[in-house]
């Protein structure tokens, strides 16, 4: 298991009941866990977007007298020093988004240094035939993407990438085909289509399997097994690089867990030079 600050915040957070308003501040503690300890609840409050109340009772939520006492303990999960600013002004807003996207990265590459989870989640989505592959609005891009990779070795893999009334249809005939588990990329904004897709899903008997921004989104109580992948919000619309290289690493440990999956690249490489697919 990773031992950065923002993991060990994170298990801090871990079986704790939150309040939606909670766990908003919780997700916006571990995306800052360098720089949370020198906060005041004000500016907790401000950079989560809340009350200061909500910041004192989230601390006593967590069992502690209050938010000085939890800022003292985060100063002992947390760097010694505080990051220094002067870096980030030497770059324009562009450089700084792109560096906060190699923060994000490093901290899924972290994340990683435990790779229960993904293969865990590999196992699963390779048992699933057919593979419903969820993802609406701003995720959609990250579920075509796994979808178009993962139907070169899985045998029969579903996107869903269009809400309405048939979405529940198309999960119902992925159940009817035999399918035991549900992917779902779920990213900010979270609509509230997806919420009741999972609900469903679950309720027809699908395992659910989630890449999210956060461990606290609103998606975790709809999942079984949801792994985080933060997103960058330095410009006008968030950046998802580590979704989607988590994406990319679900595909891996998917492939490891069918034991068909060489034999189907091969096979596909071998039409797609025989068609002329791809020009070299």
């Amino acid at each position: 298991m990773s031992d950065s600050p923002a993991a060990r915040l994170q298990k801090l957070f871990e079986g704790h009941r939150l309040t939606p308003t909670q766990r908003r501040i919780a997700h916006c503690m571990v995306r800052g866990a360098a720089d949370v300890p020198f906060l005041s609840s004000v500016e907790l409050a401000e950079l989560a977007g809340v009350s200061q109340p909500s910041v004192t009772r989230f601390a006593v939520a967590l069992g502690f007298d209050g938010y000085p006492a939890l800022r003292k303990y985060l100063r002992e999960v947390a760097p010694a020093e505080r990051p220094a600013a002067e870096a980030d002004a030497e770059y324009n807003a562009y450089q700084q988004a792109v560096h906060a996207e190699i923060d994000n990265l490093r901290h899924l590459a972290a994340m990683l240094a435990d790779p229960g989870p993904v293969e865990e989640a590999g196992r699963l989505l390779a048992g699933s035939v057919p593979l419903p592959v969820l993802g609406l609005r701003a995720a959609s891009s990250q579920a075509r993407g796994f979808a178009y990779f993962a139907g070169k070795v899985h045998p029969d893999v579903r996107l869903l990438d269009e809400s309405g009334s048939m979405l529940a249809d198309r999960i119902d005939a992925a159940v009817g085909a035999g399918a035991s588990a549900l992917l779902c990329f779920a990213l900010p904004r979270h609509p509230r289509e997806v919420l009741e897709a999972l609900e469903y899903a679950r309720s027809a008997g699908l395992t659910v399997v989630t890449v999210a921004d956060s461990a606290f989104a609103p998606v975790a109580g709809l999942s079984d097994l949801l792994i985080p992948a933060p997103v960058g919000t330095g410009l006008a619309f968030d950046t998802a690089c580590a979704p989607m290289l988590l994406g990319r690493v679900l595909l891996e440990a998917m492939a490891d867990a069918l034991p068909d999956a060489q034999a189907r690249l091969e096979a596909f490489d071998t039409k797609a030079a025989a068609r002329g697919l791809f020009v070299e």
